[in-house]
């Protein structure tokens, strides 16, 4: 890989502003004077210091956010705020997106990375990947509910959903409910809800696979996920 590009990856700086360090002499690998960017290192095996301070590359970022509403899942978007507008920039040049979508007005956990492949296996629908949500409806859940959801419902549009795992929290005029479901159809689980006659009026994701929300992020942040996070969605 290009010297330049890994420390511009790093946040030290554009590709113009990485030139400069290293034309004034301020990066060495291997101990030895580097001042051409286009210059290939092994940023795994060479030894890469810029101003004296050792450069410690990692090719992939892995975050968890807790999405607020009105902000879309995209990387960029001419009209509304994005989740990766929400990032900082030493994480921005990791150029991540989200893994899968939550819809605007839908909060919760969102993973973000820019590890293409950890992000195809979670996606896939040969995958199976449990997501459960925690929502509010508009109406009394019911027992007929739960099975109507364990056997699979007809959306709209006349799919037939994969079984649904639902729980009912709390049963009333407005019920608190906690589904469970391995797909990701637009719209999924508000129009699961429309099938048995129901409204969802509040949805939050809080878990996807092993990946669980962090409780102690308040909406629109968000944090690198821990090294055993990261090792038990690679390892599912």
């Amino acid at each position: 890989m290009r010297v330049d590009k890994i420390l511009a990856n790093l946040g030290y700086g554009s590709r113009k502003d990485v030139k400069k360090i290293l034309k004034s002499g301020g990066v060495t690998v291997n101990g030895e004077l580097v001042k051409d960017g286009k210059q290939h290192v092994d940023p795994n095996k060479d030894h890469i210091v810029i101003h004296g301070e050792e450069v410690h590359y990692r090719e992939f970022i892995y975050l968890m956010m807790n999405k607020p509403q009105g902000v879309i899942s995209a990387t960029e978007d001419t009209r509304d705020e994005t989740v990766v507008d929400l990032l900082e920039p030493e994480h921005i040049v990791f150029e991540p997106f989200p893994v899968g979508r939550l819809d605007k007005d839908t909060e919760g956990l969102l993973l973000i990375t820019n590890d293409g492949q950890l992000a195809h296996q979670l996606l896939s629908p040969k995958k199976h990947v449990p997501k459960t949500y925690f929502a509010v409806i508009a109406g009394e859940v019911t027992e007929s509910d739960v099975e109507a959801f364990r056997r699979g419902v007809t959306l709209d549009d006349g799919y037939e959903t994969k079984p649904g795992e639902l729980v009912i929290l709390k049963s009333g005029i407005r019920s608190d409910i906690e589904l469970t479901i391995t797909e990701g159809k637009f719209h999924q689980v508000k129009r699961m809800f429309e099938a048995v006659g129901k409204k969802v009026v509040y949805l939050q994701r809080i878990s996807m696979g092993p990946l669980v929300l962090d409780e102690e992020l308040e909406l629109g942040e968000y944090r690198e996920l821990t090294e055993e996070e990261v090792k038990l969605l690679v390892d599912r």
